[in-house]
C-alpha cells in the first residue's frame, strides 16, 4: 500500500499546541513494506561501503561524517532501478541501518590507534568486542530517551541531520517542485565546495591573518587575537537547518573561545608560565591553532561533560519513571508494556522488560571481558566507569544530535 499524503504535514517542525497531536506522512494504521530483504541488504553494503570512508576520513582529520544524509540521497535514486519502488519506510530503515556506521566507526578510530601508539598490543578480536558490546549498551540506554526527544520535545529541537534527510526522503516520494529545490541547492553546494577544495581558486579557511595583512596578521602574532571562519556551503546548510537561536549559540562559543579564552591564555602564560605552561613549546611560540588545542579544547570537553550531567538531571523523571516500567514488569510478570497491540505501530519501542534484560547481559558480558585481562577489583572499576560513562554520553549525544546535527565522539573519547 503507498501512502496517499505528499509532503510533510504543516505541524512537522513547530511545537504542538495543548491537545494538538501530529499525524505522520505514514499514518499509524498504515502498514506498508518497510523491514524486508532488500531494505536490510541494502542498509548493509551502505554501512559497509561508508565504514571504510568513515574512518579514512575520521584518522585523517580526526573528524568523521554523517552518512544519513548521502545514504538517503542514494536509497532514494537506488529504488528507480526496481520495479517496485522503495516505500519511504524501506528508504528509512535504509539509511538507519547504514548511518550507524559512523558512530561506530568513530567509536573505534578515536581509540585504536592510540593503542597502538602505546604499543599495547591490541587484536582484532578484542576490538570487534569492543565496538560490539559498546554500540549495543548505547542503543539500550537510548531508547527510553525517544519519547522525550522525539515527542515531548517535537517542533523545539531542530534535529538538524534528521530534518535534511527527512526532506530528502519526502523528496523521493513527492517529486515535483521539491525535488526542483534539492537538485538544485545541491549543484550550487557542489560546485561551490569543488571550485574551493579541487580547484582552489579561493581558500576555504578564511581568517582575519589572512585578509588583513597588516593589523590582523600583528594581532595574531602579539595578542593571539584571530578571526577564523571555514567558508564551505556544508556549514551554510547546516546554520539554515537550525536557525538564528542554535547558530547564534555555536557562534557564541566560538567568539568565547577564539576572542576570549585563546588570549587570556596567552597572556598569562606571559606573566606566569611556571602555573601555565604543560607541555614541551613554550606559550610565547604557540599559534592560536596551538593555544586552542592545548588549553581551550579541554575546556569545551569538560562542557560537553557537564551538559551530559545536566540532562541527566533535566531527564531524571522521564529516566526513572521509564526504567521503573521495566522493573514492575519484570517482577510482577506484567504491567505497562511500550509494544503491545495496543500501542500505535509509530510509538512501539522495545519493552522496557527487554531493555533491562539486555543492559543485564551486556553488563555481564563486559565483566567477563575485562575479568580475561585483569583481576576483579580492576575489572569491576572498569565496569563501572563503563556504565557511568555509556549512560553520561548517550544523553550528550542525544542533545548533541537533536541540537547541532553532529555526535561529538572525539571529545567524549578525550574525556
Amino acid at each position: 500500500m503507498e501512502s496517499t499524503q505528499k509532503g510533510l504535514p504543516s505541524n512537522a517542525y513547530t511545537p504542538l499546541k495543548p491537545g494538538e497531536v501530529y499525524i505522520p506522512v505514514i499514518p499509524a494504521e498504515k502498514s506498508i513494506a518497510e523491514i524486508t530483504r532488500r531494505s536490510v541488504i541494502a542498509g548493509l553494503l551502505m554501512a559497509i561501503l561508508f565504514s571504510f570512508a568513515a574512518a579514512y576520513l575520521g584518522m585523517k582529520v580526526g573528524q568523521v561524517f554523517e552518512a544519513a544524509i548521502p545514504i538517503a540521497i542514494l536509497a532514494v535514486g537506488m529504488s528507480k532501478l526496481f520495479k517496485r519502488k522503495n516505500t519511504i519506510l524501506e528508504n528509512v530503515i535504509i539509511q538507519s541501518i547504514g548511518a550507524a556506521s559512523g558512530a561506530v566507526v568513530a567509536g573505534g578510530i578515536f581509540v585504536l590507534p592510540a593503542l597502538y601508539i602505546l604499543d599495547l598490543q591490541p587484536n582484532v578480536f578484542h576490538n570487534m568486542i569492543v565496538t560490539a558490546l559498546g554500540g549495543m549498551l548505547g542503543i539500550l540506554f537510548l531508547i527510553p530517551l525517544r519519547k522525550y526527544f522525539c515527542m515531548d520535545e517535537h517542533g523545539n529541537l531542530p534535529f538538524p541531520e534528521a530534518t535534511a534527510t527527512t526532506e530528502i526522503l519526502i523528496t523521493g516520494e513527492s517529486g515535483g517542485d521539491e525535488a526542483r529545490v534539492l537538485v538544485g541547492s545541491m549543484l550550487i553546494g557542489g560546485i561551490y565546495d569543488f571550485i574551493a577544495e579541487v580547484i582552489h581558486l579561493w581558500d576555504k579557511h578564511l581568517s582575519s591573518a589572512k585578509l588583513f595583512f597588516g593589523w590582523g596578521h600583528h594581532l595574531a602574532e602579539k595578542v593571539k587575537f584571530e578571526i577564523k571562519l571555514d567558508a564551505l556551503s556544508a556549514l551554510l546548510g547546516l546554520g539554515y537547518i537550525i536557525g538564528i537561536k542554535y547558530s547564534a549559540i555555536i557562534v557564541g562559543g566560538s567568539i568565547l573561545s577564539y576572542l576570549v579564552l585563546v588570549p587570556a591564555f596567552f597572556f598569562l602564560g606571559q606573566h606566569i608560565p611556571e602555573i601555565i605552561y604543560p607541555g614541551k613549546v613554550l606559550i610565547s611560540q604557540m599559534d592560536t591553532v596551538q593555544l586552542f588545542g592545548t588549553y581551550v579544547r579541554p575546556i569545551g570537553i569538560g562542557a560537553i561533560a557537564a551538559a551530559g550531567i545536566l540532562g541527566i538531571l533535566k531527564n531524571g523523571k522521564i529516566i526513572v519513571s521509564s526504567f521503573g516500567v521495566g522493573f514492575r514488569e519484570i517482577l510482577k510478570g506484567k504491567g505497562e508494556s511500550v509494544s503491545t497491540k495496543d500501542v500505535p505501530r509509530t510509538q512501539q519501542d522495545l519493552s522496557m522488560k527487554t531493555i533491562i534484560i539486555g543492559s543485564a547481559v551486556i553488563t555481564v558480558l563486559v565483566f567477563i571481558f575485562f575479568m580475561t585481562m585483569a583481576s576483579i577489583s580492576i575489572s569491576f572499576v572498569s565496569l563501572l566507569l563503563v556504565l557511568i560513562l555509556c549512560f553520561l554520553f548517550t544523553m550528550v549525544a542525544a542533545r548533541a544530535i537533536a541540537i547541532v546535527g553532529v555526535n561529538p565522539v572525539s571529545g567524549m573519547t578525550l574525556v
